[in-house]
C-alpha cells in the first residue's frame, strides 16, 4: 500500500512540474518583429532596413528584448549577423544579385528564468530592376589604390555594347551625402574606358560602393555595381634608394627606403631576392626574405663579383587582407669584393716601390761608373 501511495506521489509530481513547464514556455512565447521592410536611398548598394517590435513587447517588463538581424545576397553561402537592439540599419549588397534579409526576436530575463527565447523568423527581400543582357555589361572592371592617393579603375565595352556608347562612374561612401560623378575619366577613341579618382582618404576603411552604367541609343545597358575596399586594393610605388654593399667577411648588406606617395611606411612589408649573374644566361631569382624592416644583410658562399638584387613592397597584413606587389627595384647591381677593392689600392702602391727601387738600382750603377775625383753632381749626366 504504501509503495502505492510513493508511486502514485510520483506521478503526481512529475505531472505537475510538466504542466508548470509548459505553462511558462507559453507565458514566455514571443513574437516575430512586425513590417520588415527594404528600401534603396539610391546610394549604389547600401539599403535602408528596419523593422517594428512585436506587438506584445510593453508585456516584458522584467526581460531584455533584443533582435538578431541576418543579411546576405542570394548566392552567398554565409548570411552576416547582427545583435542589436535598434529597430533600423543601412547595410551594403551587391545590386546585381537579390538582397535576402531575415530578423527575429530575442527574449531573455526574469521573465523568462533567465532562458532565451526566441521568436520565428521574418524575411525581406529586394531587387533592383536590372535592364539590358548580362553580355552588355562592362568587362574585366578593375582597380587598384595607388600609393595611397589616386583609384583608378578601369573597364572594358560589353560585347554587346554598341558603337557610341557612353559609360559613366558613380561612387559613394559613408560621410557622402548622395552619389557622386567621376570628374576625371580615361578615355579610348572618345569611349569612357575608366576613371581616376583623388582624395579618398575619408574612405579608406569603409565600403567604397560603385556603379559602371552605360548608355546607347535605343539599346538597353546593365550597369555594373561593386563594393570595394580601398585598403586591399593598395599598390605602393617600388622602393627608393637601394643600396648594396659587401663586406671584408662576404656579407652583403642591402638597404633601401619606402616609397613616396601616401603609403604609411608602417604598413609595408618588402620581398627581398637574390641571384647571381651568369654572364648572358637569365639570373635564377630566389627569394631570401619577406620583412618590414628596410635592410637585410645576406651571406654570400660564392666568389661571384656580381651580384643581382631586386626589392618590392606592399602592404602587409597589419592594414590589409591583402594587396598588390609593387614593381621591382632596378634589378643588378655591381658590388665589388674587399680585397678586390684592396687589390686595386695596393697596385698603384707596388708600382711606386718598384719605380723607386729601380731609380736606386741606376744610381748605384751610374756611381760605380764615376770616375774618382769627379764632383758628385756630374754623375747625373750619365
Amino acid at each position: 500500500m504504501a509503495l502505492r501511495r510513493i508511486y502514485l506521489f510520483s506521478l503526481a509530481l512529475v505531472w505537475g512540474c510538466m504542466a508548470s513547464s509548459s505553462s511558462s514556455s507559453q507565458q514566455t512565447a514571443v513574437a516575430p518583429p512586425q513590417d520588415l521592410q527594404i528600401t534603396d536611398p539610391g546610394l549604389l548598394g547600401s539599403l535602408d532596413i528596419e523593422w517594428k517590435p512585436p506587438p506584445n513587447v510593453q508585456t516584458f517588463n522584467e526581460c531584455t528584448v533584443k533582435y538578431k538581424f541576418e543579411y546576405r545576397n542570394t548566392g552567398d553561402r554565409e548570411w552576416k549577423v547582427i545583435f542589436t537592439r535598434k529597430l533600423k540599419f543601412r547595410v551594403g549588397f551587391d545590386l546585381s544579385r537579390t538582397a535576402e534579409v531575415k530578423v527575429q526576436t530575442l527574449l531573455e530575463g526574469r521573465c523568462t528564468n533567465d532562458v532565451e527565447v526566441q521568436s520565428e523568423w521574418i524575411y525581406a527581400t529586394f531587387q533592383v530592376p536590372l535592364q539590358g543582357k548580362l553580355e552588355s555589361e562592362v568587362q574585366n572592371f578593375h582597380c587598384i589604390y595607388h600609393d595611397w592617393e589616386y583609384l583608378k579603375c578601369t573597364w572594358q565595352p560589353g560585347l554587346l555594347a554598341p558603337r557610341g556608347v557612353h559609360y559613366g562612374l558613380y561612387y559613394w561612401y559613408e560621410g557622402l551625402d548622395h552619389a557622386v560623378q567621376c570628374d576625371d575619366y580615361i578615355q579610348d577613341h572618345g569611349i569612357n574606358i575608366g576613371c581616376m579618382l583623388q582624395n579618398l582618404s575619408q574612405a579608406e576603411y569603409k565600403d567604397l560602393s560603385i556603379c559602371v552604367n552605360g548608355s546607347a541609343a535605343a539599346t538597353l545597358l546593365r550597369p555594373l555595381y561593386a563594393t570595394l575596399r580601398l585598403h586591399n586594393l593598395a599598390k605602393p610605388s617600388p622602393p627608393k634608394q637601394l643600396v648594396v654593399s659587401m663586406s671584408a667577411s662576404e656579407e652583403l648588406r642591402v638597404v633601401w627606403s619606402p616609397p613616396g606617395g601616401e603609403t604609411p611606411p608602417q604598413c609595408l612589408e618588402y620581398e627581398v631576392q637574390l641571384a647571381e649573374e651568369q654572364g648572358k644566361a637569365k639570373a635564377a631569382w630566389a627569394s631570401v626574405s619577406t620583412q618590414m624592416e628596410t635592410a637585410f644583410t645576406i651571406s654570400r658562399a660564392n666568389q661571384s663579383r656580381i651580384s643581382c638584387v631586386r626589392v618590392r613592397g606592399r602592404t602587409n597584413n597589419f592594414c590589409a587582407d591583402q594587396g598588390f606587389w609593387s614593381e621591382w627595384t632596378q634589378e643588378c647591381f655591381s658590388v665589388s669584393r674587399t680585397e678586390d677593392k684592396q687589390l686595386f689600392i695596393l697596385i698603384p702602391v707596388i708600382l711606386s716601390l718598384s719605380s723607386s727601387l729601380i731609380i736606386f738600382m741606376l744610381i748605384g750603377q751610374c756611381k760605380k761608373r764615376t770616375p774618382a775625383g769627379k764632383a758628385m753632381y756630374m754623375s747625373v749626366g750619365c
